[in-house]
């Protein structure tokens, strides 16, 4: 594969609500001796604190949200739309239970020791700023938690820095 270049937000074109929500990111978060991903279609990107930032919400069951917690930082991969296959199963399957990131042929690469899954076109370098547990008395809209919350794996909120842009 190409190698990666840095970019900066103003050549970055980039629709969130089709890459996050539709096409889907993967979350990825450790270090050299173990890291973990996961599929993620929730989330942002914009300006918070004078930062360019992600705001990412991972639930509290995530094997995923170990690593961000212990570590600080991760990377948002977004791979092209032919690996839907690939994200599908590392989305569905734990990195607790299993080497999923083995079985499922994805690639780990590291960008200054944070992990990123290789097989992307665009990757957000990623330090967290805030972390704050979404609770079911916060929610104004009272569908919310019967709808998204029935076994009751609330998400935590990051609100973290985009620090490196890189594109192939």
């Amino acid at each position: 594969m190409h190698s990666f270049q840095k970019i900066t937000t103003d050549i970055m074109e980039i629709n969130p609500f089709e890459k996050i929500g539709k096409d889907w990111m993967l979350v990825t978060a450790g270090n050299e001796q173990k890291a973990n991903t996961m599929t993620a279609s929730w989330g942002a990107l914009g300006q918070m604190w004078g930062k360019d930032a992600a705001f990412v919400v991972i639930r509290q069951s995530r094997f995923t949200k170990e690593f961000i917690d212990k570590e600080g930082k991760f990377s948002l991969s977004f791979p092209k739309s032919d690996y839907k296959k690939l994200m599908k199963f590392l989305g569905s399957v734990s990195g607790r239970n299993e080497d999923k990131i083995k079985e499922s042929g994805a690639e780990i690469g590291y960008y200054n020791g944070v992990p990123y899954v290789d097989q992307a076109d665009l990757l957000l370098i990623c330090k967290v700023m805030s972390a704050t547990l979404i609770k079911p008395e916060d929610f104004k809209d009272g569908g919310i938690d019967e709808a998204w919350y029935k076994d009751k794996d609330y998400h935590t909120l990051y609100i973290a820095e985009i620090t490196d842009i890189l594109a192939r």
